[in-house]
């Protein structure tokens, strides 16, 4: 259980923490549209080797597909969402941080 010396210092941790959170869930949705963009792209070479298409055809016509546009366009809004909550909340615990180094009496958890 973590000590604050006051309410800034809790209110400030606590925000960090629930930043974190979100980070960690946008890097979940960034994760999850890689891999739709990965599963996509196997797919689409399968089924092109099987119509007789070359592996180089095969990607130029992933690389042009809604699908795969959608997905590295999802990839890439939600590592630039993680990258804005993470940067946030190490802002907010270096608050918290400066607040604690001010010193004082310990309050309760």
């Amino acid at each position: 259980m973590r000590t604050f010396y006051n309410d800034d210092e809790r209110l400030a941790w606590n925000l960090a923490e629930s930043l974190t959170e979100q980070a960690e869930e946008s890097m979940r949705e960034a994760e999850q549209a890689l891999e739709t963009w990965k599963t996509g792209k196997e797919m689409n070479r399968l089924r092109c080797i099987r119509k007789g298409i070359s592996e180089s055809d095969a990607e130029i016509r992933w690389s042009a597909s809604t699908a795969a546009k959608n997905a590295i366009t999802n990839n890439g809004f939600y590592v630039g969402l993680a990258t804005m909550y993470y940067g946030a909340a190490a802002a907010n615990y270096s608050r918290a941080l400066y607040l604690r180094s001010l010193g004082g009496r310990p309050m309760a958890a």
